[in-house]
């Protein structure tokens, strides 16, 4: 062991790692398989037809997303551990962050609208609900702020009627009886009190309607929590909301505000001046009386018509109109709302992300502590074996071979010298 590295510790997270990449993809499909399933619940709920081509394009779909998943975690999972340079790790980490959001594009919204779409959709509808509701009341208050007006038309056309009675005893202008002054007044008065009735008519037709629309958001309530498929409550709450709609309308134009503020200006716009006295003592007495009269008239109207104009001014009722949604889009609208599905949907998808950085530092510490490793302290027992067999091996080949012993041969039987006589 040199440089504090014990090469044990390599050949275990070796062994580990053997042991984990046994059974990885059979993980990783798994995981894939899953994430294509709640695919397919996603988008079947975006498809209007529920034949047998609707069904096959969102098998084909969702099978083309698992097998998307599934090779793109497999290349990672394989080839960005082996990186060594930092120019190639980060070229792959660009790789997996486009390929992260794709798959978050093409799969993580529709396995959280399966996730939660039905949830989703019930938000919708109680969000809708919770429109029309303040539509309605804020309709409401500025139709019974204008009944309120039915008390000031009241103190005016009593003001003119005891203006009257005083002219009829002779106590306003000085001359008794029911002349020029006080068919003025009781013209005036009978107006208003035409007015007056008006709106006291439009009394019960207000609290009809408001009552009306408190019962359709009664039932509209009901169906965002009702059970059962939540299409077709969506369909009874679209035909509640328009009912709703339109009694908002209604609510709106019963509100005697214009009818009073018009009133109002013509109550001294509007004054048909009747024949004066034929003497001119009470014909100056008269013209005296009606110009105070026609004062007071413009005060009266002016004070009225101020009364009418604030409730005129009252901010009106929010336009709501309810749009059926689907499953997925609800989903994404109220994302905020649906954070822990939100958060299942993209970790079924990006969770090989995290054994691909457990690879990684995995890989890199055996790199790191084999380069600190001297070649003779990696060997195993096996390898030396090995080593040694093969070192003798070459050695019996190097090694020259022996010369080959010969025999010794027999000497040469000296050739006899015949003689000449021979």
């Amino acid at each position: 062991m040199k440089n504090g590295t014990d090469p044990r510790h390599v050949r275990e997270l070796e062994g580990h790692l053997s042991w984990l990449d046994s059974f990885s993809g059979a993980a990783l499909g798994v995981l894939s398989a899953a994430s294509g399933i709640y695919t397919y619940l996603g988008v079947s709920s975006l498809l209007d037809s529920t034949g047998a081509l609707s069904v096959f394009a969102a098998l084909a779909y969702s099978i083309a997303v698992s097998v998307g998943i599934f090779v793109f975690w497999s290349y990672l999972m394989r080839l960005l551990p082996a990186m060594r340079t930092a120019s190639a790790r980060l070229g792959l980490f660009a790789s997996m962050a486009l390929g992260s959001v794709a798959i978050i594009a093409m799969s993580s919204w529709l396995n959280a609208a399966a996730l939660a779409g039905a949830a989703a959709v019930e938000q919708h509808l109680a969000r809708t609900v919770q429109e029309y509701q303040e539509s309605l009341e804020r309709a409401n208050t500025i139709a019974v702020s204008a009944q309120a007006l039915e008390r000031d038309v009241a103190r005016v056309r009593q003001s003119f009627e005891d203006l009257s009675e005083q002219e009829a005893t002779g106590d306003l202008s000085g001359i008794s009886g029911r002349g020029a002054v006080f068919r003025v007044l009781t013209q005036k008065a009978d107006e208003l009190a035409a007015l007056e009735q008006q709106i006291a008519q439009q009394g019960p037709a207000v609290a009809q309607a408001f009552a009306e629309g408190n019962e359709i958001l009664s039932r509209m309530r009901s169906l965002t929590v009702e059970p059962g498929p939540v299409e077709a409550r969506s369909v009874e709450f679209s035909e509640d909301a328009v009912r709703l709609a339109g009694l908002i309308t209604q609510l709106r134009q019963l509100s005697v505000a214009p009818l009073v503020l018009r009133a109002a200006n013509d109550l001294s716009a509007s004054v048909v001046q009747p024949a004066l006295s034929a003497t001119e003592a009470t014909a100056v007495g008269q013209r005296a009386t009606i110009d105070s009269v026609l004062e007071l008239l413009a005060q009266r109207a002016e004070t009225l018509a101020a009364a009418a104009a604030e409730v005129a001014a009252m901010q009106p009722p929010t336009e709501v109109s309810y749009t059926p949604i689907s499953a997925a889009d609800a989903v994404i609208r109220y994302a905020g709302n649906f954070v822990p599905s939100w958060a299942g949907a993209i970790a079924i998808d990006l969770l090989p992300a995290v054994l691909v950085f457990i690879l990684m530092v995995s890989h890199g510490a055996i790199r790191t502590s084999r380069d600190r490793v001297a070649i003779e302290d990696q060997m195993t027992v096996a390898e030396l074996r090995a080593a040694m067999i093969a070192l003798r091996e070459v050695e019996g080949q190097d090694t020259p071979a022996p010369p080959v012993a010969r025999s010794p041969e027999a000497p040469a039987k000296p050739t006899p010298i015949r003689g000449a006589g021979e």
